[in-house]
């Protein structure tokens, strides 16, 4: 049995040349995180609901006991007079195969129709410890656009990730090359052992610089405060070790 995609439209915005940020969960949730807080900064609008057979088979109840079906969610914002779409959720496909044909139906059916101009996807870059002051790293569908970007902060390291990139953010950037549209993927650096709002902050402020926008932080700073918190207890856990034994190996 297929891939089902079903795409139920609220409206039909009349967007020109549109860029697509993509914010799906993933490491650290650092993408998804910053994908939200972008999108409700800018006050952007719901216009259609994804909805899939690779999607987890269950429903979530509101505070009223309503229930919501799994899906994906596409919202539009003008922002400093550019048209941007906004691929959010708290879900990717269940599968490998689902994933692929998830992204391969919205891009066929949603974006290149809206005749999508520049896509930027976002995750985090898993590093299996603590990070203190997290970079964002970048992968770009065409070298011409490294400069650019270095210029709004982005990193660029040779061959890093070394595992590559997986799911939603892989996937787009990868149908970005295949129809020559400049996709971006950039990665907050998170140790990927929580829910990382400091990395997501990273991810915020390139973000703000490439669309040239300032928002209200303060919200996400205080979650940053606790991050800050957290790490310190881990490395003075880490301190109080004992000394002489290796405790990274278990036979």
């Amino acid at each position: 049995m297929g891939n089902c995609t079903t795409i139920i439209y609220d409206h039909r915005p009349e967007l020109k040349k549109p860029i697509l940020i993509e914010g799906l969960p993933g490491v650290g949730n650092v993408g998804k995180i910053a994908a939200d807080f972008i999108s409700q900064g800018v006050k952007a609008e719901k216009f259609a609901t994804v909805y899939s057979d690779s999607f987890p088979p269950q429903v979530m109840l509101d505070q009223d006991c309503v229930i919501h079906m799994a899906c994906n969610e596409l919202y539009h914002a003008n922002v400093n007079g550019k048209d941007i779409i906004f691929l959010l959720g708290n879900y990717q496909g269940s599968t490998p195969e689902g994933q692929y044909l998830i992204c391969e139906d919205l891009m066929n059916d949603v974006f290149l129709k809206m005749d999508v101009s520049k896509i930027i996807t976002l995750g985090g870059f898993g590093t299996g410890q603590m990070v203190q002051e997290p970079a964002v790293l970048g992968a770009v569908s065409d070298i011409t656009m490294k400069l650019e970007l270095e210029e709004h902060g982005v990193v660029f390291r040779p061959g890093e990730p070394g595992g590559g990139i997986v799911g939603a953010s892989a996937l787009f950037i990868g149908f970005g090359k295949m129809y020559n549209i400049p996709s971006v993927c950039l990665m907050g650096e998170t140790s990927g052992y929580f829910v990382d709002h400091k990395s997501s902050m990273a991810l915020v402020k390139v973000l703000e610089s490439i669309l040239g926008i300032d928002l209200d932080k303060s919200e996400l700073e205080q979650k940053c405060q606790q991050i800050d918190d957290l790490t310190a207890k881990m490395k003075e856990m880490e301190n109080d070790q004992p000394k002489g034994r290796d405790l990274g190996y278990i036979g």
